[in-house]
């Protein structure tokens, strides 16, 4: 903590012992209530926001005590002052950080934004840091005080609960991530590929050759969390890991997703399976385009058509009718507003419309059962459930067998199907070959994983679904977004309604030669819309 200052630990808290006993004392007392005890003695307790003074005042005497590596005394003027003060011990003990100097901005209301100026020392090795935060003061309920209303992200705005800042030698190398060209990838570069690449260096550091370096880092409490560098001070030697993405087709995924806020999308080679991009728009940094879990909307059509082909209800030129509306054990199922009725409708033209009610009125067909739409799921698409073994985690679809009015809506991509773009990627890879081969980041041989497998689909239905995608990029849903598109191209769309949400999410599905891509939007609405120019410019890039 510097400055010759002395850390007892009484209570599990900790306290600072800068003068006499009696300071010390009032801190510990100040800590155990979250600096939630009465105030001074004759002076009325306070309610409402803190004004703007108290705002002032508190920041000021925050910040004055954080700077001189007084963690008990910032910890006081928070209102967890037990968490607060083991995570700001920890910035100057575990995290090495020294010569602290903070300059807070303007404030708005009781939100502070703030820049931390300091040092990182360790071993004889000290770099710079420098970085943003931001505080809110709030009134203390037990105390009346104006209060720093504590978060981890206030010491930085990588940490989350539970999470603490070390500074060490690293627990793994660095590893120089290569794409199958050469080019190395890096966060700087690609930024949405951070959470990739430190889950990378975590699973493959050791594997991959190199020497650690030294340097400060995030350490997370989830056990599958790899830690996050925020510094190196000292370089090791980083090792060679090469994977499977394209840097050319990467670059454009992180351009494409920057559209959207909360938007994803994956790409993959259909001949190989092979992950030629990953990216991510998200606040969170969490990777949904390997690890979402939600509805697809009428991306699902693709697996419910190969259903209806494979088991002898229709095929692509047979009936689906499409009625106005469709009821099915008590719901009632629409479509998309203004959306013409036809009676006399074709697969082909119900699929190229993304027809709900359709697909909807033939579900109960014989010879299928609640299990249908799920046999096909897992045996012909290889949507097993988190068996697949990309390199690193990855949530790998779920269509569970349903009944009652379920049935019908996993049919359409709602009830309770859940996927995410690195699913449908890799169905309309497997749509379009005929061949399920399971999407890696990572060869397998690197490590000795063994990929999942399925039968996959028959050569006729494989070419139906080809043909019936082609005809939506081009006269159906899809056709705006694909227009302009060149070569053997391909597309589906899709609407998920989510519960509480009046906008929909926004998910697109489509080919392009031997590359296939999928994203989605939350709260994108129609996917035409939003995730199908995102998949339209991966697909311009690659295909």
């Amino acid at each position: 903590m510097g400055r010759g200052v002395k850390v007892a630990v009484i209570g599990g808290v900790f306290a600072v012992m800068v003068g006499g006993a009696g300071y010390g004392a009032y801190n510990v007392v100040s800590a155990l209530d979250g600096g939630g005890g009465s105030g001074a003695a004759g002076t009325a307790k306070k309610s409402g926001p803190p004004s703007g003074d108290e705002v002032g005042e508190t920041t000021e005497k925050f910040f004055t005590a954080w700077e001189k590596g007084d963690a008990t005394t910032a910890a006081s003027y928070t209102n967890n002052a037990t968490v607060a003060g083991t995570l700001l011990t920890a910035y100057g003990e575990a995290a090495h950080i020294t010569d602290v100097e903070i300059t807070p901005g303007t404030a708005t209301g009781t939100a502070v934004p703030f820049t931390v100026k300091a040092k990182v020392s360790y071993e004889g090795a000290t770099k710079p840091l420098t970085y943003k935060s931001k505080l809110t003061v709030v009134r203390g309920e037990t105390s009346g005080r104006a209060l720093v209303d504590w978060a981890p992200s206030v010491v930085h705005p990588r940490l989350k609960d539970g999470d603490t800042l070390v500074t060490e030698e690293s627990a793994t190398p660095q590893i120089q991530a290569v794409g199958r060209n050469g080019t190395v990838l890096t966060k700087e570069k690609y930024p949405s590929l951070g959470p990739v690449l430190d889950t990378l260096r975590q699973k493959y550091g050791d594997k991959a050759g190199g020497t650690p370096g030294v340097e400060l880092m995030v350490r997370h409490t989830a056990a599958e969390a790899a830690d996050t560098s925020l510094l190196t001070l000292t370089e090791g030697e980083p090792g060679k890991l090469e994977t499977t993405l394209s840097a050319n087709v990467q670059a454009a995924a992180e351009k494409a997703v920057k559209r959207y806020d909360e938007s994803s999308v994956v790409a993959v080679k259909p001949s190989t399976g092979e992950v030629l991009a990953v990216a991510n728009n998200r606040a969170d940094g969490f990777n949904a385009a390997f690890q979402g879990r939600v509805a697809p909307g009428s991306t699902m059509k693709i697996i419910t058509a190969a259903m209806l082909i494979d088991n002898g209800v229709t095929s692509m030129n047979g009936p689906a009718p499409c009625p106005d509306t469709a009821t099915w054990q008590s719901q009632t199922f629409k479509n998309l507003t203004g959306m013409k009725a036809n009676e006399g409708a074709t697969l082909a033209n119900t699929f190229m419309r993304s027809c709900n009610t359709g697909f909807i009125k033939l579900v109960d067909e014989d010879p299928l059962t609640d299990a249908s739409l799920t046999a096909e799921a897992e045996e012909r698409f290889g949507l097993k459930g988190d068996n697949w073994q990309t390199g690193i985690v990855s949530f790998d679809g779920r269509v569970p067998a349903s009944g009652g009015p379920d049935r019908a809506a996993n049919a359409i991509g709602q009830g309770q199907v859940q996927m995410n773009p690195l699913n449908m990627a890799s169905v309309t890879a497997t749509a379009v070959t005929g061949e399920f081969r399971q999407p890696y980041l990572v060869p397998p041989d690197l490590d000795g994983r063994q990929l999942a497998t399925a039968k996959g689909l028959p050569q006729s239905t494989a070419a139906q679904l080809k043909q019936m995608m082609r005809l939506t990029a081009t006269q159906g849903t899809g056709a705006a977004a694909m227009s302009g598109l060149g070569g053997d191209i391909g597309a589906k769309t899709g609407s998920a309604e989510v519960d509480g949400e009046s906008t929909s999410d926004s998910w697109f599905t489509g080919f392009r030669n031997d590359v296939a891509a999928a994203a989605m939007v939350e709260q994108g609405g129609h996917g035409g819309d939003a995730a199908g120019p995102i998949v339209a410019d991966v697909l311009r890039a690659g295909g």
